[in-house]
């Protein structure tokens, strides 16, 4: 085959692929723009009402804590509002957890939340604890395809310490009781109060965390996750230290204005604020393109 050909060939073959439409990249966004939970619950949601763990023995998980409210800091925008309240007895405490679809692993974690350190109603000084993370289910005890990634903000400590602070956490797996856990888990102390956005990258044996765009850990070997997890927030207590009983019940909140999965690509915060902004300037909601684990995996949004 002569040069010329050679060229020819090459020539047509950058036509080709320069005419083949590149696949669009595989992303889960939510704006948490609903009119009501239906709606949410139509795009995957799922809230728990299946009582467990974590939080404190008795409690109850409830679909009814959660809001879809306008935003009172920023016009045209609508966030998604979780409650959990105690009155210091288990029977008296309600929590609440809400789960997307069981299909996320390698890839961009992003959310933004706003901690809040004070209840809305009744006393301070509950052990709350607030969170974004990805979860597997456990089905035994040290179940060696568990995986999790947290955040947890404690703003009147919990766990052991009454220090003010936020975890992040990446598990291997775990015993729940007696317990015994394997993990790795940075904290980062002090107030957080207000509005952050917390990311995960997850690529290549690594589990890298940013909050407010700063890396502030990275994780891995043992802890790296192995199988698909669902996405989560919820809203609990930590067992073992609430307040005495009070007639008015102490009631808690935490925001989310958006959510954001990147599948099997790494992003920078700035690459994943300017994918947001894409989304909000067109007009896009919500989107989800992530395709579903092979086999399906339910989510029953009850760890």
């Amino acid at each position: 085959m002569n040069r010329h050909v050679v060229k020819t060939l090459l020539s047509l073959l950058t036509l080709w692929a320069s005419a083949v439409p590149a696949a669009a990249p595989e992303r889960f966004f939510d704006d948490f723009s609903y009119a009501d939970a239906a709606a949410m619950a139509a795009k995957g949601w799922t809230p728990r009402e299946k009582a467990g763990h974590p939080g404190v023995e008795g409690a109850t998980w409830s679909a009814s804590q959660f809001r879809l409210l306008d935003d009172p800091l920023s016009q045209g925008n609508r966030i998604l509002r979780l409650t959990a309240s105690t009155d210091g007895t288990g029977v008296g405490t309600t929590q609440t957890q809400l789960c997307h679809a069981r299909k996320y692993l390698e890839g961009t974690y992003a959310a933004r939340i706003r901690f809040s350190d004070q209840p809305v109603a009744g006393v301070d000084g509950d052990p709350v604890i607030q969170t974004f993370y990805a979860v597997t289910p456990l089905k035994h005890d040290f179940d060696p395809d568990f995986s999790e990634m947290d955040w947890e903000y404690l703003p009147n400590g919990g766990w052991g310490s009454e220090k003010t602070r936020l975890y992040g956490i990446a598990w291997q797996t775990v015993q729940l009781n007696p317990w015994q856990a394997h993990n790795q888990q940075h904290e980062e102390f002090g107030s957080l109060d207000g509005w952050h956005q917390l990311m995960m990258q997850v690529s290549e044996g690594k589990v890298k965390l940013f909050l407010d765009g700063r890396q502030i850990a990275t994780h891995g070997g043992r802890t790296y996750p192995v199988s698909p997890m669902s996405i989560n927030f919820n809203l609990w207590f930590s067992p073992g230290g609430l307040l005495a009983k009070t007639e008015q019940a102490r009631r808690y909140e935490q925001d989310v204005d958006w959510v954001f999965h990147a599948r099997n690509e790494v992003l920078s915060p700035a690459q994943v604020n300017a994918e947001v902004a894409k989304f909000r300037t067109a007009g896009i909601a919500q989107t989800d393109n992530v395709p579903a684990a092979t086999p399906a995996l339910s989510s029953l949004c009850d760890f």
